[in-house]
């Protein structure tokens, strides 16, 4: 039992490790300037790092930008040129619906009321909707 125990520990403290390991050289490559992605999900390019209170400044888009956590950093992104390397081509077939001309659509009505009609007002709306006219 002692020796099972000993394993398990031993598998355990391994796998922390790597994964402090991991963690330790992805932080080495922030730098101002890197495209990461958060752990939530947003991409943006890192703008400035504060070390001391372990923030870093985003910009998500141009003009827009949002500080995180650190360790909101869930990893950084490699250009896509590298990645379009990596991907083989695709072979592009053209369908029949590719080459048909397109169709035009009718113009459409850009209000709803009928010509000679007055609008609802928003309070009539609402009372419509929830049958208080009933």
């Amino acid at each position: 039992m002692l020796a099972a125990l000993a394993v398990l520990m031993f598998f355990m403290m391994r796998r922390n490790k790597k994964t402090q390991q991991q963690q330790q050289q992805m932080q080495s490559k922030f730098a101002p300037g890197v495209d990461v992605m958060t752990s939530f999900g947003l991409f943006g390019t890192i703008r400035s790092i504060d070390e001391t209170e372990n923030k870093v400044v985003l910009e998500l888009s141009p003009g827009h930008l949002a500080t995180v956590h650190r360790q909101a950093i869930a990893k950084v992104v490699e250009p896509a040129a590298a990645e379009a390397e990596t991907v083989a081509p695709v072979e592009e077939t053209v369908t029949e619906a590719q080459t048909a001309p397109a169709v035009e659509l009718p113009e459409t009505v850009k209000d709803d009321v009928a010509p000679g009609t007055a609008a609802e007002t928003p309070e009539e709306t609402l009372k419509r909707l929830n049958g208080d006219s009933k």
